[in-house]
Parts: C-alpha cells; structure tokens; sequence
C-alpha cells in the first residue's frame, strides 16, 4: 500500500475553575477531543487507522480503495457510506482528516511504520501518560564475535533478519517496539494500548522469540537473551531534539528489564518478582534467587520462565496465593444447583453466565465444583485463551492434553500411549481415535487407520467425533462441562459448543459458559438455555467481603467506605484494593492510612478504564487534582457500567462536558502513595 505522511493536531486543554495555572486534559465528548497525536512519521492508511483506534475499519477502507489521495477529501457522507456508524467514530476520523488537509505542505521524515515506534507529538506537556507497563529488552547473544569475524553487510543481514523476527513476534502478542539500539531490543507491553494480561503476553513473547531466533536462516546460529519486568512508569515525555528526539519512558522498569537480561543465560527468558506476580502459575518458573543488578537498590529476587504450565484453570492460576469466600452470589449459585438437578435426571441444561471483568463468572463456576466435589460426575474444562483466539479447537485440545497428562517432554509414542488410555474410557472407536490424535499434532505410528479425507470432511469428522466423546462419557456418570471466557473463542471452537448445545437435552449434561458482555451467544432462547448475568455487589455485600479479606484485622470506618465507594461492586477490584490497604497501610498516631494499590489492581484497572474509554490516564490530571473534596458537585451521580461507553462515575453516555468533569475523573486516577479520600 502507499504511504501518506499525516500530521495530527494536539489535544485541547482545559482550565481548572479552581486553578486557572492548572491545565488539564480533556476527555470530553469526540466533538471536544483531538485524535492521538502521531507528527512526523510515514504510514499507510491502516497504520493511520490503528494509530486512531479505529482499526474495525480497515476492511472497510481496503475495499471502498481509500488511499492517501482520496483520504484527505472525505466526507462525513463518505464515511457513513462506506460503513463508519457511530458518530463519535465519525467526528474522530473528520478531526484527523482535517488534520492531514492543514499538516499537507509539512515534509515527514520518511520511517517503516512496520518496524519503528510512532513519533510523537511536539507538544510533550499533552502526551506524558502514567501507566501499568511490562517491559521487554532482549539482546542478540555473541553480537561482538559476529561483528569481528563477518563482513559488515552479511552482519546487518543477520542484525536485521534478528531484528525482524523480534519485531513480528512480538506485534502478534500486542507488543510496542519502542527501540533498536545495535542487537538489543526494547519492548512495551502495556503501552500505547492496555491489556488486562500485558504480563502474561510479554512471557508468551519472550518465550516464542527464543524459539523463533533459534529457528532462523542466516550465516550463523542465533541466540538471544530476555529480561522482563512490570511497573508504573511515565510514557510521552520528549527528549532530545530533530531527528533525534524521541519519546521516553520514565522510571525503574526498563532499567530492570535490561539488567535482568544480563543474568540471563542464552535462550532464557528472565523475569521480575513484579512480573511473577501478575503471571501467577501460568507459566513453569525456575526460582534463581536474589540477584545484585548494577544500578538497581538492594537484592531482585529474579524467576526464569521455562514453558507454559499444564494448569487446569486459568482463573486459579492467577489466584494462586488463594482465593476470598464467595459473597453475594447466593441466589445465583442456587438457580446453578437447581440446573444440576435436571441435568442429573436426563434432561440436560444449558447455563449462559455473563459479566463484566472481575465480576465473579469463573469464581462461581469453581464454587459449584466445589459443591460438587463429593458427587460421582465427570469434569470437562474448557478454557478460550486471548492469545490464541485464531487457534481452532484450543481450549479443546487443551482439556484433552490436561486429561490425557501429557508432559512437556513427553515423546510422540508416549503421548500416544497416554491418548489410548484416555479415549479407551469413552470406547472410542479407532477411526475417530485417528482423527483426534490428528487434532491434537500427534504422529499416527500405524496404531490407527489412515483416513483420507478432504480438509473440511476432516474438519467436520473431527466435531462429530469430539461430540460423540462428551454422550459416551455421559452415559458413564453425570457430565458438568465449563466452556470459560467465550468472549475469546475460536469460530470452530463456537461451532463444536454449538453442537454440543444442540445435542445437550437429551444427556445429562450441564454447560456453563461464561462470557463477557461483548460476545453475543447464538444460543440464548432455546428452552434447555439459561441466561444469568451477575451484577455489582451492593454496599453491605461489599462490606461483607471486606470482612472476609481483613479477618480479625481492624480497618477505620472511612477507609471501609472509601472502598466501596471506589470499587463500584466489582468484587476483584474490592479484594484487590483491601488486600492493597491491609498491605501497604502504614498506620500513625493519626490513625491514617496510605496506601498503594496492587500490581494487578493496576494492571487490571489500568487496562480496563483505557479501553472503556479509549483514552489513557494524563500526568497534568493528577498534578491539577488539588482542590478541596467539598466542592464536588456529584453526590447524586451514580455509576451506570451496564451503559459501557464511558466506565467511570459521572462520566454516562451524553454527559456533557463542564468544568466539574475533571473532579470526577479523579476517581478512576489510579495514583498511588495516596490517602484514601471521598
């Protein structure tokens, strides 16, 4: 595709009515907000469309052939014609267009949009972001004895081919390429977009990047080292100047990043304590201690990370260190019970369980395994994956690996052995035995058939034969099947589910799929289908949980109320922010309470409140936020998160912009070392 040189104009500011010195970021409707600044830099249409947010359009603009010379002339007709529905989605695209029209005549430096991290903007007091980030460095190992005993241009083959390879690895797991420097590269996690797992994808990443440099043609083997660490730095900020400035990113973490790199040994991906946190037992560890890193205040406790675990549950796996007793979902969990029931006499249930993050789907669906732990039945978990939503039959074949116990060094035969063991349970006939060790990459020794079928009658074979495994074990015993995080499927994952559904009324059968609001579920209305969606917790069910994460501690009846307040009922950003005040809370003979909130407090609100509303968290916010609690206007304001446009108290749909916005855009400010206030 051609490329276009854009040039967008920087966000307005608003004046603070307290202080007017004060000037603060906007976040007003899209008629009163600019579009990202990105100045300086050559990108084609869809990089222009991704810089914006809007990259559900690019389908839309390939097909309707916009280029760069018809994208400076386009209407707000153009764009309803060629699909662009929301207004707000409209304005955006207007305000950038008009921008390209006045920024025409400015000559771009002409950079690879593919390998080269955005240019920023020339007004650095509007782009300085604080934020949650998971940096990645990693560095090519024995680049110095490259260099001596290869020509210059076969080295910058092998530098770039390295480099290339970085690049793409890492962009397929939601990664930022920040910087080149020689064979080191710089990688953000976190930044410019917010993921609620942008540790959990840096790991992926790294230990991918290991496999894929160690893969690569070029004149000699190649190997690479990683560090990884999680913190809160501070994104936008330019230095230097020309064509050397850049944006910086403030604080201990790459700092970190880089020095762990150079504890790690080649093709090992090394890991922070902050960094383990977040990624609970997702992942196998090696524990290599404290570590004395140049530059960095006292001993780091440091992790390798080997492999992706075997766990069972990815919602425990990230609950690791235990999980709060279930509060409020009593009737919830009763109508769960009741579906059981019917399922056990034959008459197979369909259970559809929406919520937002952090709502309690996975927590109530571990509650009633609980509760049915003492009953004969069987268990089948399936859990979708946001790394692997192109991945057919993932969460499938994954239940089927965990079942069967296959181990990471298992060999080929030795799966396969393990495979039998397994499907002899279901009696699964030879064919189908074929078929689904096929499903899962296994070589066929010669223990199976040779089938030759074409791809789709081998596709549609393979569903059938994975819904003849679920009736065949639920002729045995009572099957409870959770189908988790549904919001992240696969289409041919979908259509099994589908089938299964279908087939579900007549076995005894009980299937809990959870789900976020965004995934619309093709099953609802169907007379064995159940749809429950749990909302927010109330005050006194948030109170209770409180109880149970403080124990016998005691907590002042302000913070108690600062909690409930500023946790809107989500029940994990409740025990997420007690656990912070139970943690960091230094208490003084005034009895008050400072407190930072967690890693994954951050982590999950951070990304969260970004995404809701398209728009990160500016540091001249929090420097403005300096004015007496008693002129809040917004007592009466209450949060509406069904409406989901914008997250945040007081700021609902059709709000309009005033002078009070900036006081209630505080509460969702994650600023840490801070009192607790109203």
């Amino acid at each position: 595709m051609k490329k276009v040189a854009i040039a967008i104009r920087p966000q307005r500011a608003l004046r603070s009515p307290e202080n007017p010195d004060a000037t603060l970021d906007t976040l007003a409707s899209p008629e009163d907000d600019a579009p990202p600044p990105i100045v300086g830099i050559i990108m084609d249409v869809v990089v222009w469309l991704r810089s914006l947010g809007l990259e559900e359009y690019e389908e839309a603009f390939r097909d309707n052939k916009i280029d760069e010379r018809v994208l400076p002339n386009l209407t707000q007709e153009d764009l309803k014609e060629i699909g662009v529905g929301p207004v707000g989605h409209r304005r955006v695209l207007l305000d950038a267009i008009a921008a390209l029209r006045n920024d025409g005549s400015s000559k771009a430096a002409s950079v690879d949009p593919a390998t080269t991290s955005s240019a920023p903007s020339a007004h650095p007091e509007d782009r300085a972001e604080r934020r949650q980030v998971t940096v990645m460095f990693s560095d090519l190992v024995g680049s110095t004895a490259l260099s001596a005993r290869m020509d210059p241009e076969d080295l910058r083959e092998v530098i770039s081919a390295y480099q290339k390879c970085v690049a793409d690895t890492v962009q397929r797991f939601g990664g930022f390429v920040a910087r080149y420097m020689g064979d080191g590269v710089l990688v953000y996690f976190g930044y410019p977009q917010a993921h609620e797992d942008d540790a959990e994808r840096a790991v992926r990443a790294g230990l991918e990047l290991v496999a894929a440099v160690g893969q690569l043609k070029t004149y000699a083997p190649l190997q690479t080292r990683i560090g990884i660490a999680t913190g809160l730095v501070v994104v936008g900020d330019l230095i230097g100047s020309g064509a050397s400035q850049e944006q910086a990113i403030v604080g201990d973490t790459p700092n970190l990043a880089a020095r762990l790199q150079g504890v790690a040994e080649p093709n090992m991906v090394v890991i922070a304590e902050s960094t383990r946190k977040l990624v609970g037992t997702l992942f196998e560890l090696d524990d290599l201690g404290a570590q004395n890193l140049k530059g960095i205040e006292g001993p780091v406790r440091a992790w390798a990370a080997l492999r992706p675990s075997s766990v069972e549950s990815r919602f425990e796996a990230l609950h690791a260190s235990g999980l709060t007793e279930l509060v409020g979902r009593d009737e919830e969990l009763e109508i769960l019970l009741r579906r059981w029931s019917k399922a056990k006499s034959g008459e197979g249930q369909v259970v559809l369980l929406s919520g937002e993050l952090g709502i309690g789907k996975s927590r109530l669906a571990t509650v009633l395994m609980e509760r049915l732990a003492a009953e004969p039945l069987t268990r089948l978990r399936n859990f979708c994956s946001p790394q692997h939503i192109d991945s057919a039959l993932y969460p499938t074949i994954g239940q089927i690996e965990r079942a069967a116990g296959f181990r990471h060094d298992d060999a080929p035969q030795v799966k396969l052995d393990k495979l039998d063991v397994l499907l002899a349970q279901s009696s699964t006939s030879p064919h189908d035995a074929a078929l689904l060790s096929e499903m899962l990459s296994l070589p066929n020794d010669g223990r199976y058939p040779v089938l030759e079928l074409a791809p789709q009658q081998r596709r549609q074979k393979t569903l059938e034969a994975l819904v003849l495994q679920v009736a065949a074990l639920a002729r045995q015993n009572p099957v409870l099947m959770v189908f988790e995080d549904a919001h992240w499927t696969d289409p041919t994952s979908l259509e099994l589910f589908g089938r299964i559904v279908d087939k579900i009324p007549d076995l005894p059968v009980l299937l809990i799929v959870t789900y976020r609001p965004e995934f619309d579920p093709p099953w609802i209305g169907q007379p064995h289908v159940t749809a429950l969606t749990l909302n927010r917790l109330g005050a006194r069910e948030i109170d209770a949980m409180i109880d149970r994460v403080i124990g016998n501690k005691a907590l002042p009846k302000s913070i108690r109320q600062d909690i409930i307040e500023r946790t809107d009922g989500i029940p994990l950003f409740v025990e997420e922010m007690t656990k912070a005040v139970l943690t960091r809370a230094t208490c003084s003979s005034t009895r008050s309470y400072r407190t930072q909130p967690t890693a994954h407090c951050f982590a999950s609100r951070d990304a969260r409140f970004t995404h809701a509303l398209q728009k990160p968290f500016k540091i001249n916010l929090r420097k403005s936020l300096k004015v007496s609690p008693s002129c809040w206007p917004i007592t009466t304001l209450k949060p509406d998160w069904s409406r989901r446009p914008l997250l945040c108290r007081g700021m609902l749909d059709g709000a309009r912009w005033n002078a009070q916005h900036w006081w209630k855009r505080r509460l969702i400010s994650p600023v840490p070392s801070t009192r607790f206030r109203p």
